[in-house]
């Protein structure tokens, strides 16, 4: 899909240039950078740090270590930020800083880290393997939750010195967390609060798009995408944000495109930013990823992933099917945000999940929201951000 928008870009982007040369047009200097130089932009300080997993990925992380108007005092209470499917870290500092949750948690005298799931943009390095090998690209949901949380969380832990830590995850970033907090005990005790925006752990009833895909076999699906990676940012997608993308034109298609797996929601979205979403996104993950999510979507079931044989499945579980998640067993405090146009999050799976969480302690269904809403949505801070840092705050009383 993303490459029938390039070719339609490509096709359509003589007319502005030769046709229109009185339409000016304004790129936001964001959508040239990346993610540490939109920090520093905005005259935050920002760190960097590589996070060795136990199977040798190394993960990109970054830090806002405080606000603009904040000392650096310590200990901060901090603050993990886990992006969704096919995105990054970006996602969290994408808007202008008093609607990006990112920067608003800084200001509010948070410590602020930002994830970034093997196989991404600011993720792709292995100790061993190279990323053109079939072997780096062998993994999906249960390999971010088993080795890049642990990772990750347990790195900040030991960095900031704290005991605990705040988890906010999107989409992907939730379904890792539930199964990641459900099956590790020791990683479940490291977590004050789990914010889930918009939760996945099913997705029976998901009317995402690429569900079509799903009724594929594995032999035609990797046919039709390799066994490596899928959606990655590449040159053209950084052409099309910043030379098409910014012109006024083509905010209508462009947005069109953005919302087209998410759920539509553009009267909630700063158009004039379309640019800086676009050339951050996609950010890649990998087939075994997205043969996962097609396996969940045929099955209804939260489980591992089907490895393709009973002997496969035995060499990796024990067993001769995949282990289902049980969301019941986690025991971490969870706070919930819900959209009512959120085509991939449906409200059908949502209304399934909410009766597991023991310790649901915060429910809000927002009825015009869609996927990307609860980090792009110009009214999030208002929606989302304000009730979210008020039960960190009551936590910190705690």
């Amino acid at each position: 899909m993303w490459q029938l928008f390039v070719a339609t870009c490509w096709m359509l982007l003589p007319g502005p240039i030769y046709g229109c040369q009185q339409e000016a047009s304004t790129t936001n200097p964001e959508a040239n950078m990346n993610i540490s130089q939109i920090i520093s932009y905005w005259g935050y300080p920002y760190e960097k740090y590589d996070i060795v997993t136990k199977d040798g990925y190394v993960l990109g992380v970054f830090r806002i270590p405080h606000g603009r108007k904040c000392p650096r005092t310590a200990p901060k209470p901090v603050v993990y930020l886990q992006h969704g499917f096919i995105a990054s870290a970006s996602n969290w500092i994408s808007n202008l800083p008093h609607n990006s949750l990112g920067f608003l948690l800084a200001d509010a005298g948070y410590d602020v880290w930002m994830g970034n799931s093997r196989g991404n943009t600011w993720s792709r390095k292995h100790l061993k393997f190279s990323t053109k090998s079939p072997e780096y690209w062998a993994f999906s949901l249960d390999e971010m939750a088993k080795y890049d949380l642990p990772a990750t969380i347990n790195f900040i832990i030991e960095k900031t010195g704290q005991e605990q830590l705040y988890y906010v995850g999107h989409s992907q970033g939730t379904t890792i967390a539930f199964i990641a907090f459900s099956t590790n005990a020791e990683l479940s005790k490291r977590i004050k609060i789990f914010f889930a925006l918009a939760p996945v752990t099913t997705v029976k009833y998901t009317q995402n798009p690429m569900r079509k895909f799903t009724i594929l076999s594995r032999q035609v699906f990797k046919v039709l995408f390799g066994d490596k990676m899928v959606y990655p940012h590449t040159f053209f997608n950084q052409i099309i944000a910043t030379k098409v993308c910014n012109r006024k034109i083509f905010h209508h298609i462009c947005s069109k495109f953005l919302f087209f797996l998410t759920g539509s929601d553009p009267n909630n979205l700063n158009m004039s930013r379309l640019d800086v979403y676009l050339s951050q996104n996609p950010a890649g993950t990998s087939v075994q990823n997205m043969l996962h999510w097609a396996q969940a979507v045929n099955s209804g079931q939260f489980q591992a992933f089907d490895w393709g044989t009973p002997e496969q499945n035995m060499m990796h579980f024990h067993q001769l099917t995949p282990p289902l998640y049980n969301v019941s067993k986690m025991e971490v405090p969870t706070a919930m945000w819900s959209g009512g146009q959120d085509i991939v999050a449906d409200l059908k799976d949502v209304e399934n999940l909410l009766p597991k969480i023991r310790r649901l302690v915060y429910y809000k269904l927002i009825p015009h929201y869609n996927h990307v809403d609860f980090y792009l949505g110009e009214d999030a801070p208002y929606e989302v951000y304000q009730d979210l840092i008020r039960l960190m705050q009551e936590y910190l009383q705690n």
